[in-house]
């Protein structure tokens, strides 16, 4: 995706100048230099990973290992005609419409704890974005014993139809900022409702955002 033209003939001067408009020029281009891994490519990692292509990130890195089923599509960006495809080459390429000058690195696999310390050393932000607890915390632990000190924005609690007021943006320690209201699960018999899911994943592209753009507070 790095040719000069992409979609519909916009160029990619076309697309920077679109973007410094709304950031500016050292803002834009912070983004664009910027490498992000998004880890779970459902109902939030499919609505960030959109989110942050849309904002200008250069490089995304992204790690699934489902295939497209007719429950996500009341919350995740994928369409009917992508039912049974892999995330990882559905995700891409509505992607590639959306963002044609985003580098979509996709990786079909289920990430482990001893995958961890390989994955992310060249990442700038690490997103958690799965949808199993245990995954989550694999996840975080393995990364803040692996990578001390990079940035990890995860989520925890988003279901259920009650106010997305309580959705929020905390910073726990270092380098780790958990986004969600910190309570409600899917486990509890709350299901998960596409607006509030979509909130939750607002909040972690935009910590990813602020942090790229060197904001650390939450």
């Amino acid at each position: 995706m790095a040719g000069n033209t992409q979609g519909g003939g916009i160029t990619h001067d076309e697309w920077r100048a679109a973007l410094d408009e709304r950031f500016g020029r050292e803002l834009r281009e912070r983004f664009e230099g910027a490498r992000v891994a998004v880890c779970g490519l459902g109902g939030l990692g499919s609505n960030v990973a959109i989110a942050l292509a849309r904002s200008g990130v250069g490089v995304l890195d992204l790690y699934d290992f489902d295939c497209v089923d007719i429950s996500n599509l009341n919350r995740q960006q994928y369409e009917v005609s992508q039912l049974g495809m892999p995330k990882t080459e559905a995700l891409p390429a509505n992607l590639a419409r959306i963002a044609p000058f985003c580098q979509v690195n996709a990786v079909n696999m289920r990430i482990t704890e001893d995958d961890v310390p390989g994955l992310f050393a060249d990442v700038d932000v690490v997103c958690e974005c799965f949808d199993n607890p245990e995954a989550k915390a694999m996840l975080v632990q393995g990364v803040l014993e692996s990578y001390p000190g990079k940035p990890l924005v995860a989520a925890s609690g988003m279901a259920g139809i009650s106010t997305a007021n309580s959705i929020r943006t905390r910073k726990v320690g270092r380098s780790l900022y958990l986004c969600g209201d910190g309570k409600s699960d899917v486990a509890d018999g709350l299901g998960l409702v596409s607006s509030r899911v979509l909130a939750c994943a607002a909040h972690e592209a935009h910590m990813v955002l602020r942090l790229l753009a060197g904001e650390t507070d939450a």
